[in-house]
């Protein structure tokens, strides 16, 4: 690993990679290398965990190519010199910012969208200029076995990268001093990978995760809002980061939201063999999801295979904070109904808990719109949609407090992997001598005068 950083850093300090014709050269290059070997990136992703070529495609591809596209089409500019204005102090002169790529990155990517979440920040970071250690997900071992072959194969060992493994490799990875790390996973790991930058005072992007809303008021069209929130809540069998965790439900819907509710979910016949449907990772997620579920409290679903890794869309209602549930992220097809008669008490319920990383509210009410969204801290959502804010490559991504540190996609992602640097420019006039020896009280009110 320090050998790998240290050729990295060695090829970064040729000044390679900050040539903008460069750096589109390579995006073209790994556009063409995912484009041309999809066949073999489903095939992988399947073996993984049961994701079909549609899916993988509308979850994972798509994104991708989005963000290749909007890097090259824009880089020209993200890249070029930002005049800003002069203070009158410094008059007659040129300000401006240069934006330059951090350096060497680290990127470690998850297992629940293994190339999108992986291969995403590593578009902005080429972008930026910096070169790229890839850390795909173990879990994950297909997706992260084609990735390493034809990103390894194409690519020079200095300047892009992947790292196979596990929890070892990781490790070891994060004893290294790089100039920046982009880390996409969960609260705890996410603390860990802090606790290792802060060592070298390295920058961090953390996209972790949480308990995230969905807010449903009376006045919403029940129709086009259940299936909305069931596509997005059962995609990749709810394995996603800004997944609906939990939905309040006003209490004089809620019994007709749960009936509409249970027929989508019949409608989509969510199954992996037809293709709208994945596996949960692995046996001990199973477990774990599994185990959320009270019986109790099922309205829809509730059966569950941990041997063959199925859980079966699944509704609770009745549900409350005391339950099980609500305890941590679901990361699975369960949703939690909850109902409420106030607005303000969910505000209040909401906010007395970590910032969540995504928030979703269903209402025609202007005024609703703009004070949930005012009043409560998340990192990104939606209004009257659910996920969708993530498939825009304009919109920042990224969450806030516990659920996460900086944003990417498009020109956030460009800036998360490089620092502006601020010039002043003079050219060898004769300027002021208000700042020179000697000091006179003349001056001393002169400056006043100026900045008050």
């Amino acid at each position: 690993m320090e050998k790998l950083v240290k050729k990295q850093l060695a090829y970064f300090n040729t000044n390679t990679t900050k040539a903008v014709s460069f750096r589109i050269e390579q995006l073209n290059k790994l556009y063409q290398l995912l484009v041309g070997n999809e066949a073999l990136l489903e095939e992988a992703i399947y073996k993984d965990y049961g994701k079909s070529t549609f899916e993988t495609f509308q979850t994972e591809f798509a994104t991708v190519y989005e963000e290749i596209k909007i890097a090259i089409r824009d880089l020209e500019q993200w890249s070029s010199i930002k005049p800003v204005a002069t203070d009158a102090r410094n008059a007659p002169a040129k300000s401006y910012q240069i934006p330059e790529p951090l350096g060497v990155s680290l990127v470690i990517g998850p297992w629940n969208y293994p190339y999108q979440l992986s291969l995403a920040p590593a578009v902005a970071a080429i972008a930026a200029g910096c070169t790229v250690i890839l850390k795909p997900s173990e879990l994950t071992a297909n997706c992260s076995a084609i990735m390493a072959k034809l990103i390894n194969e194409n690519f020079e060992e200095q300047y892009f990268h992947v790292v196979e493994g596990g929890i070892a490799e990781t490790t070891a990875l994060l004893d290294q001093k790089f100039d920046i790390i982009f880390f996409t996973g969960s609260v705890p790991v996410g603390k860990i990978v802090y606790q290792a930058a802060a060592k070298n005072l390295t920058p961090v992007v953390l996209e972790l995760g949480g308990k995230s809303p969905v807010i449903i008021m009376p006045d919403s069209d029940l129709e086009v809002t259940v299936k909305r929130l069931v596509w997005a809540k059962y995609l990749n069998s709810g394995q996603t980061c800004i997944a609906p965790d939990y939905v309040y439900v006003h209490e004089s819907i809620e019994e007709e939201f749960l009936q509409k509710v249970a027929k989508e979910i019949e409608k989509s016949d969510y199954k992996v063999e037809n293709g709208n449907f994945v596996k949960i990772i692995n046996t001990r997620n199973a477990e774990r999801v599994s185990g959320l579920i009270n019986a109790d409290k099922v309205y829809a679903g509730g059966n569950f295979n941990v041997d063959e890794r199925f859980i079966e869309p699944t509704v609770l209602r009745g549900v409350t904070w005391e339950d099980k549930v609500m305890k941590d992220e679901i990361f699975g097809p369960i949703m939690a109904v909850l109902t409420f008669n106030e607005l303000d008490t969910v505000i209040k319920e909401i906010k007395d808990r970590p910032k969540p990383l995504a928030l979703y509210v269903f209402t025609k009410d202007e005024n609703i719109q703009k004070k949930v969204m005012g009043e409560i801290s998340f990192g990104g959502g939606c209004i009257n949609e659910a996920i969708m804010h993530i498939s825009n490559g304009n919109l920042p991504f990224g969450g806030v407090g516990s659920s996460g540190l900086g944003n990417y996609h498009g020109e956030a992602g460009f800036r998360a992997f490089s620092h502006y640097k601020g010039i002043l420019e003079k050219e060898f006039t004769q300027d002021s001598d208000i700042k020179y020896s000697p000091h006179t009280e003349e001056k001393l009110q002169k400056m006043k005068a100026a900045a008050k």
